[in-house]
């Protein structure tokens, strides 16, 4: 009894002190979650870097410090004399990262529009079958889409052309998995938009289209750059299609998916260093457009 009330004295001292000095419990609060995040999440990518600078021949058996710090790895994969097409896989991904963004953001630009300003009958409903696509998983697709690919489905009487290691095979089903999420993140952002502004451009003769070029896509300058950026680093990290639209070859248009698994066989420094150059161009992308992405933070929290 008496371990009991020590412990419930000491939990209604924790909670009085609280409430007396909330300042500091808010600080303690806050390094306790950043704390778990540095453990969840730092530390793998700290044992990642470690892995990367570690000679080949030392992986095993390392300790929480590198003993020996060393660029090889580094300079094998990202030789572009060709030793290693390690590079060209990186820019194969950014290319059809880059290809996915920019025809998603078209067709969620016209879509969000419809839903965001629009009013029609069965809006809800359509934009409810919008977002469920996004609910499927992407296994769902895979044998239509491989047996479309390649040629094996007639439609009308003629066979499709074959899509099968192309850019294509990654470009379309990627599009169409990673569209709703634009659709609803420019939808969220053109709700915003008073009508006056655009009613305003409609009276000095501006069409609708011309409306949505001249005064709904400059105010959704935030919208357009995260729904850019979650798109783009979601084509890029995805595997599934990225792995099997595709034999691995990079003059197929591979990924740097298949790049990935086969490091595995070379040995986990190669591997580490690989997955550390193929962070490099999504740490990039997110620093220019970290201010976008601040400024949609805080118009989606004042609205």
């Amino acid at each position: 009894m008496v371990e009991a009330d020590d412990g419930g004295n000491v939990l209604q001292r924790g909670v009085a002190n609280a409430i007396r000095y909330p300042g500091a419990a808010y600080r303690l609060l806050r390094a306790v979650v950043i704390g778990f995040f540095l453990v969840a999440f730092g530390f793998p990518l700290y044992w990642l870097l470690v892995l990367s600078v570690t000679p080949p021949g030392a992986a095993f058996g390392l300790g929480l410090f590198p003993e020996t710090v060393t660029p090889v790895n580094f300079l094998y994969l990202l030789d572009p004399f060709g030793r290693s097409p390690f590079l060209y896989y990186i820019v194969n991904s950014v290319v059809l990262s880059a290809a996915t963004t920019v025809v998603v953001l078209v067709v969620a630009t016209f879509a969000g529009y419809v839903f965001g300003r629009l009013r029609f009958p069965g809006r809800r409903v359509l934009m409810l079958a919008t977002l469920s696509i996004a609910y499927f998983p992407p296994a769902a697709f895979l044998v239509p889409l491989f047996r479309l690919f390649t040629g094996n489905v007639t439609l009308f009487g003629l066979r499709p052309p074959m899509v099968y290691n192309t850019a294509g095979s990654v470009v379309f089903p990627l599009s169409a998995l990673t569209l709703p999420l634009a659709i609803f993140v420019l939808t969220t952002f053109f709700q915003q938009i008073p009508d006056t502004l655009e009613d305003a451009a409609r009276v000095e003769g501006t069409t609708r289209l011309g409306a949505l070029w001249r005064v709904v896509l400059p105010l959704s300058g935030p919208g357009l750059a995260s729904a850019a950026v979650l798109t783009f680093i979601q084509v890029y990290n995805e595997f599934f299609y990225s792995y099997l639209m595709n034999d691995g070859q990079v003059d197929n248009w591979a990924p740097i998916a298949p790049a990935l698994v086969n490091l595995q066989e070379t040995g986990p420094t190669f591997a580490a260093a690989g997955s550390v150059a193929a962070l490099v161009p999504v740490v990039v992308l997110v620093a220019l457009a970290s201010e976008r992405l601040v400024d949609a933070i805080d118009t989606s929290h004042v609205r």
